[in-house]
């Protein structure tokens, strides 16, 4: 549990492999919302967060994982309207799970330029909030289906990314992930972007499954 103003859950896969490693950061989706430090982990998030512990990923790329639990959301949201809408700037959830990731790299010998953030849906626009607020940061970032936010999509734009939604999706349309792209691409940025045909939101299922993935993710390194 971490604990500042806030409090903010967490959980942390530690690699059995020595020297400075890698740190993946994912952000769940709202079927993870709460406190209790276990839905973050389950249901549709189990993709997004068990790949990188997969014993054959573990072999090839060791990584710690660490997985917050929010119960207010990722970004800033005016809770005076119904239904919520986005706000600029850092949400209350991007930057408790900053301060986590902070935690951690005075705890462990976690590779400061190899810190990734992934997310999917809610979780999704938490990737982009926390780009925005730490540009250079993150090594790399994967996206699957991210819902709508602030940010328009050339936040960090040095940033190794990787974007994922299918064009069916009923609850995020796939038209907020293809103007996000559109944008980077505009503003020079060369982001990786994947549309699965016929998919409805759970295109994490094929996101967190595509063969290269996690070999890309791992190949992506921040420069000092």
């Amino acid at each position: 549990m971490h604990k500042s103003d806030l409090t903010m859950p967490y959980r942390l896969f530690r690699p059995q492999a020595a020297g400075k490693l890698p740190l993946v950061m994912y952000l769940h989706g709202s079927g993870g919302s709460g406190d209790d430090n276990e839905k973050q982990l389950g249901l549709g998030n189990v993709f997004g967060t068990r790949v990188w512990a997969l014993p054959q990923n573990q072999q090839r790329f060791p990584c710690f994982v660490v997985a917050p639990q929010t119960d207010r959301g990722w970004i800033r949201y005016d809770y005076s309207k119904q239904p919520a809408t986005a706000l600029p700037g850092l949400g209350d959830g991007s930057r408790l799970v900053l301060e986590i990731v902070d935690r951690l790299r005075q705890e462990f010998p976690i590779d400061e330029r190899r810190i990734y953030v992934t997310g999917q849906s809610m979780g999704g626009a938490g990737v982009w909030n926390v780009l925005a607020g730490r540009p250079r940061f993150f090594a790399a970032a994967v996206v699957c289906c991210g819902s709508a936010s602030f940010e328009h999509g050339a936040e960090a734009i040095d940033v190794p990314l990787w974007s994922f939604h299918g064009d069916a999706d009923t609850t995020v349309p796939v038209s907020v992930s293809r103007d996000r792209i559109a944008i980077r691409r505009k503003a020079g940025g060369r982001p990786e972007y994947t549309e699965y045909p016929g998919v409805d939101h759970n295109s994490w299922q094929w996101a967190y499954t595509e063969p290269a993935l996690v070999t890309w993710l791992f190949a992506q390194r921040r420069g000092t």
